[in-house]
């Protein structure tokens, strides 16, 4: 388990701190799935995680041991693909077991494995620049998969790509996920994407960033359980739900005056 306990962040000469007394634990085999307004600390949490920031107060630990860094337990895809453009797709995938100096059959034989779960098997010896957007994001989750690590920290992977083909690598993380059992920490900016994905899905308050709700769903269990995506999005609950975390998210104050039972008064 990652736990963040009492967690706050001031970079120098700032006025507020990004983040205030978080604290939020990560679970083994779960999909967690942070949303929030732009400015609300995300990528400073998810940095965190990943042992890039050390905290201005607070501790970050695995299974009690505090985080002092990078880790091979934690493997990162960023939102811009960093594939070598110079190597081969399955060189790529097998960077980290050559720097790990995993010798050449076996690092090609684990990369080939991970290349078969991102349905990339067919293109191993391809260039980069033959892929699509789509296709390179699935070659920077089997590079960070091959590594092994417990936990994969996704810094919105699929911002950049094409509506459709978003909705397609949505589909390919769950049974990535599924698949390889592995806790998944990921954040995003688009809400219906964070229900359809997370087991836990986690709500930031901004100025400075903290913790406002934590909601355990199912809506990506039953897709991995056969469910087909488009029954899961139109379900009245998940239309329902995300016109919800719409709704908290443009309007926090009116939000937090109707969760109290309050009415607002006339301008």
């Amino acid at each position: 388990m990652i736990r963040l306990q009492s967690v706050g962040v001031r970079y120098p000469g700032a006025v507020r701190p990004v983040l205030h007394d978080l604290s939020l634990d990560l679970h083994d085999g779960r999909f967690t799935v942070v949303i929030g307004e732009s400015g609300c600390g995300k990528t400073t949490l998810l940095n965190l995680i990943a042992g890039f920031l050390a905290p201005s107060s607070g501790s970050v630990s695995i299974d009690s041991v505090p985080v002092s860094g990078p880790g091979a337990e934690r493997g990162v895809v960023f939102q811009n693909d960093t594939l070598l453009p110079w190597q081969t797709v399955q060189e790529n995938v097998a960077f980290g077991l050559r720097l790990a100096g995993q010798p050449l059959q076996q690092r090609h034989a684990k990369a080939r494995e991970y290349l078969a779960l991102t349905g990339l098997q067919d293109y191993a010896d391809a260039a980069i620049w033959e892929l699509s957007g789509g296709m390179r994001q699935r070659v920077s989750l089997a590079r960070a998969l091959a590594v092994d690590p417990r936990f994969l920290l996704l810094d919105e992977p699929l911002g950049a790509l094409d509506a459709l083909t978003r909705e397609h690598m949505q589909e390919h993380l769950l049974q990535v996920w599924k698949t390889s059992g592995k806790g998944i920490f990921m954040i995003t900016h688009s809400v219906e994407e964070a229900l359809f994905l997370a087991t836990d899905l986690v709500l930031l308050r901004a100025r400075p960033g903290r913790v406002e709700s934590v909601r355990q769903l199912e809506f990506g269990a039953r897709f991995a359980a056969g469910e087909p995506a488009r029954s899961i999005k139109s379900d009245p609950r998940f239309v329902g739900m995300r016109e919800e975390i719409l709704e908290q998210l443009l309007h926090p104050r009116q939000a937090a005056r109707n969760d109290a039972g309050l009415e607002e008064a006339p301008a």
